[in-house]
């Protein structure tokens, strides 16, 4: 590495100024690294105590080890050309009790990149030659090389590391390799994330070399917000989280990283929450004789405690000039769409309209079909003979036909609709709004930031219109607060009554195939009573030939039912298998039960491929008692509502997220008999599948399974993100261990930003949230 460079060295120095453009070109290019604060914040992801390295007489044969030793002889054999290994190096190591040799193929460098006295890292499995115990091409890491003279004059004066011996120009090394350490005075080791062409020497070095040229840090947080919260100054941690001198200078500086990671995250959404303060909504207060007031007499049920007191506040928040950003949380089956018919009508009613958003055409034409069953003569607005004041349902999806498009867009347009509900659709360029009043986001986690923001935006006046996103999913509150802490946070949890409870059993198919057999069996039971029955597989599958598609056609009573050719991914991305089949498949599965255990039922198909006239013609089949058994992909996940459908076998079950199954056997159990769900598996007792299964069939409370799920899946995989350099986001925040960390950064980031979202009070924290979250990841509110 290049000499100090003169003048101040800061956060935003580039690399290339303290270490040449080599060594900062190559953490540029492989880790996306430029600035010396993005390589300080690039933190180690483990480290090594040097106490708990394994001894050399503790080994045994078949073990995977690592010992630190020193080199004490490395000899070379030619074994001639002509051969598949014509040089062996036999390198003895030792710890200072016991010596071990440690055996290469066709190192021919080995002497000189290892030359005696080295004290390096050996890395492999033990084995047995002659009676004695060796390590067969091990991995290997040098700490220090003997005789400094064999360095380059940078690399000597910046470090007493050496490259690795693995650092040989154009060669790959193993994913598993033992990553480059030096000596530390404290003994703790840190191990950082690797790429491709970066190896663990050169980012010791590199880091070492910026610490030492490093310049105070200033610290953007407030000396009394670190004195009430007993945190370190960033100066401090960043030198203690990469060189620690012992375990209390270390847990210090996680503790003040992991508060700067949660503090970041707040910010952002603290910041946003403020800015939408500054556009008006307009407001819609309720109207004593109104739509909403002549729903409320007319509905033919009692609203839950629950119900009503979400109603409550969501009706305050319409009233208001501030635009409501409120999620709206509840169980399968909680009643989440009646209450969002409430705010629509009480937006209605203020000369507004309101946008229910669906993520599938299947929903969105069930919603459709329920808003105008629910709302009876209420919703039959623009039909001959329709009552007065009767509010008009439009629907728009990206399929319809030209002549249909152009109707619903007039409606739109000219606000005869005031409930538009649809898919995508409704965010595409040419769909105007007279006066949007609400968005109603359902299933908000299959709607990325951009496509609210586009509907958000269509208002023509410039005024944001109300939003409320709603969720089957629960959130765990660590999730909530990180996620979507911009949002006000409205719970259902109290079930309608009349709702009958679901029993979900784990089918082990590969241990006891007889219970796929009595699956199929409880089928004709549950028909024969007169109920209906879900069959719900991961892909959709091949094309059926024509004598399978006439018998399952009908079987099913349908006319024109055709079945698209599967050259398409899962309608939902699997999860990963324990299995190395080939997912089941709805047409193959449809025609196998069709021919076997199934014969002579009616038999419908649904999955996301079939032209959205067909998918209607299922659905309405189903509903109407059509067909005993629909066979469907995860398009039924979230909105269908079939009160007589009271059983569901899940195949391949483990290739689906624990939110999904929740989702999934929500569908039954919604009418007066109890609902079965069945969870078909091959995967192996113990394997990660059964696991999320397990935990499935061991509760029926949402919440209860969402924390279960943050437990199984870890956070990186609900917030999303990367493990590789500046998009890296949150190293060192746990949403599993860190909620009082979290709660507190939330209460700070409401006081920092207040009604600023600049922040101008406060000119170092915007710095911050830039170093910590890069932009992309300021925006990872779209979770599945």
């Amino acid at each position: 590495m290049d000499e100090k460079p003169s003048g101040a060295i800061g956060m935003s120095t580039p690399l290339k100024r303290v270490l040449g453009v080599r060594a900062a070109k190559q953490l540029e290019d492989k880790l996306s690294l430029a600035t010396v604060g993005e390589l300080l914040r690039y933190y180690p992801r483990k480290y090594d105590r040097r106490g708990k390295l394994t001894d050399i007489a503790g080994l045994k044969v078949g073990e995977k080890v690592t010992v630190w030793a020193s080199v004490r002889s490395v000899k070379d054999r030619q074994l001639g050309p002509g051969r598949k290994v014509r040089n062996i190096t036999n390198v003895v190591i030792s710890d200072g009790k016991r010596d071990l040799t440690c055996t290469f193929f066709n190192r021919w460098n080995l002497g000189k990149m290892l030359p005696v006295g080295t004290d390096a890292m050996f890395s492999g499995t033990v084995s047995s030659f002659n009676n004695q115990l060796q390590i067969t091409s091990p991995q290997v890491a040098v700490v220090s090389v003997a005789g400094a003279d064999r360095l380059s004059p940078a690399a000597a004066k910046g470090t007493s590391a050496s490259e690795s011996v693995d650092d040989r120009p154009g060669e790959t090394r193993a994913k598993d390799a033992i990553d480059v350490l030096e000596s530390f005075a404290g003994g703790l080791i840190p191990v950082y994330p690797l790429s491709e062409g970066i190896t663990g020497t050169l980012l010791q070095r590199c880091v070492r070399t910026v610490l030492d040229v490093l310049e105070v840090v200033e610290d953007p947080l407030p000396e009394v917000l670190l004195a009430s919260r007993g945190l370190v100054d960033l100066d401090t941690a960043l030198h203690d989280v990469h060189r620690p001198t012992d375990e209390t200078a270390l847990d210090a500086a996680l503790a003040r990283l992991r508060y700067d990671e949660a503090l970041s995250i707040q910010l952002v959404l603290a910041r946003r929450k403020a800015q939408m303060r500054h556009f008006p909504a307009e407001p819609c207060p309720a109207v004593p004789d109104g739509l909403l007031a002549e729903f409320d007499r007319e509905l033919p049920f009692t609203l839950t405690a629950g119900q009503r007191e979400v109603g409550e506040a969501i009706a305050h928040d319409l009233a208001t000039i501030h635009p409501m950003n409120r999620l709206l949380q509840g169980e399968v089956g909680s009643g989440k769409t009646v209450v969002a018919l409430r705010a629509m009508l009480q937006v209605i009613d203020a000369g507004r309209q309101a946008v229910m958003l669906a993520p599938t055409e299947v929903l969105a034409a069930q919603h459709a079909r329920s808003l105008r069953s629910v709302l009876g003569p209420l919703g039959n607005g623009g039909e001959l003979g329709s009552r007065p004041g009767a509010v008009k349902i439009t629907l728009l999806t990206g399929s319809m036909n030209t002549s249909a498009r152009r109707e619903a867009l007039l409606d739109i347009a000219s606000g005869q609709a005031g409930i538009v509900v649809g898919t995508h659709a409704l965010l595409s360029e040419g769909v105007f709004f007279a006066g949007l009043g609400l968005i109603v986001i359902d299933e908000q986690h299959r709607f990325g930031v951009e496509q609210r923001n586009a509907l958000r935006n269509k208002h023509p006046e410039g005024n944001p219109p109300h939003v409320l996103v709603m969720t089957a999913t629960p959130i765990p509150r660590t999730v909530a607060m990180t996620v979507y802490g911009d949002l006000d946070t409205s719970v259902l949890s109290e079930l309608p009554k009349g709702r009958s409870p679901i029993s979900t059993t784990v089918v082990p198919a590969g241990e006891r195939p007889a219970w796929v057999d009595r699956a199929w069996m409880r089928v004709h039971e549950e028909v024969a009573k007169g109920h209906q029955v879900y069959v719900v597989c991961p892909k959709i599958g091949d094309q059926l030939d024509e004598p399978a598609r006439a018998k399952v056609k009908k079987s099913a009573s349908l006319e024109d039912l055709n079945y698209a050719p599967d050259d398409f991914e899962f309608d939902e991305p699997e999860e990963q298998s324990d299995s190395k089949r080939p997912p089941l498949a709805v047409v193959e599965v449809a025609e196998q039960l069709a021919q076997g255990p199934l014969k002579g039922l009616r038999m419908g198909i649904l999955h996301g491929r079939l032209p959205p006239v067909e998918k209607d013609a299922v659905m309405s089949a189903f509903s109407a008692g059509q067909i005993d058994v629909l066979i469907a992909t995860t398009v039924i996940e979230v909105g269908v509502d079939v009160p007589n459908a009271t059983m569901m076998i899940i195949m391949d079950a483990e290739r689906f997220g624990l939110s999904q199954l929740h989702q999934l056997r929500g569908r039954v159990g919604r009418g007066t008999g109890p609902g079965v769900c069945l969870l078909v598996t091959e995967s192996p007792p113990g394997s990660n599948g059964r696991v999320r299964l397990a935990a499935v069939e061991a509760t029926n409370d949402g919440f209860e399974l969402a924390e279960a799920d943050l437990a199984i899946r870890r956070e990186g995989d609900v917030l999303g993100t990367s493990q590789a350099g500046r998009s890296s986001g949150l190293r060192q925040l746990s949403l599993l261990r860190d909620r009082e960390v979290i709660e507190q950064a939330r209460a700070d980031a409401t006081q920092f930003v207040g009604d600023d979202p600049l922040m101008s009070g406060y000119p170092g924290l915007a710095a911050m949230v830039a170093s910590v979250i890069d932009e992309e990841s300021q925006e990872f509110l779209e979770k599945g």
